[in-house]
């Protein structure tokens, strides 16, 4: 990759960064040398080093004496505008080497805080998707989707628990129900795991989780509201554009 203009730090920061999310670069990984860092890109060595240590502060690579490998604890970086432009955009709402397996697809009268959030009355259903998502043996994320009911006639894969059709859920209720996202809201804080929580990411029980809840609607209400965890020393990262 010669020739052109100069790449800065954040450009070959943000190439190994991309490759270690994709799974292409899996945990433990040797990258190139400095030197033949410096050659592909056509920069100095301080460069180089200067984008290798956003990535070592950012956890996704560590160094050693005998030099720099990507690290053993996985990274989750999808900030809400991004799931929300790959959502508009008919794209998958994994991760790259990400895949998600379905644990419960139901219709159950929700808890009240839910059908609160649905404007349901008593005793109304709405479908619950329950799944877990990993990349390779790591366990990335336990989550617990909920939908309108009237969406199971409409998208009938909501009640499936074939894991084969979770990947692109969200699109293809879109696509189904003729809806659009137009406003979402993320709110996260970190707890303790429940037991089932803990279960779920082959964690013990207690330990420290991120718990996150999105909420994704439209001007005729929620269409999609997930409430997820993940385990400690993953990163959510969002990117602001002027």
């Amino acid at each position: 990759m010669s020739g052109g203009a100069p790449k800065t730090y954040t450009v070959i920061a943000d190439h190994y960064r991309q490759r270690i999310l994709s799974g292409e670069l899996e945990p433990g990984t040797k990258l190139p040398s400095n030197k033949e860092i410096c050659g592909r890109w056509g920069v100095a060595v301080a460069t180089v080093s200067r984008a290798l240590q956003h990535l070592q502060v950012e956890g996704y690579v560590r160094t050693s004496p005998r030099g720099t490998f990507v690290a053993d604890d996985p990274r989750v970086t999808a900030s809400s505008q991004e799931r929300l432009a790959r959502v508009s955009r008919r794209k998958s709402s994994l991760m790259d080497g990400e895949t998600s397996r379905v644990t419960a697809a139901e219709l159950v009268v929700p808890p009240l805080y839910v059908a609160d959030l649905f404007d349901l009355d008593t005793g109304d259903q709405i479908i619950r998707r329950e799944y877990v998502v990993g990349r390779g043996r790591a366990r990335t994320m336990f989550a617990v989707s909920w939908y309108p009911a009237h969406f199971a006639a409409l998208c009938p894969d909501l009640l499936s628990t074939n894991p084969a059709r979770n990947d692109g859920m969200t699109a293809r209720v879109l696509e189904a129900t003729g809806r659009t996202i137009t406003v979402g809201r993320d709110d996260m804080h970190a707890r303790e795991a429940s037991p089932r929580e803990a279960s779920a990411l082959a964690l013990s029980p207690g330990s420290a989780i991120l718990a996150l809840v999105h909420r994704w609607s439209d001007e005729q209400g929620i269409i999609e509201y997930t409430e997820c965890c993940l385990p400690t020393r993953f990163t959510i990262g969002y990117d602001y554009a002027p």
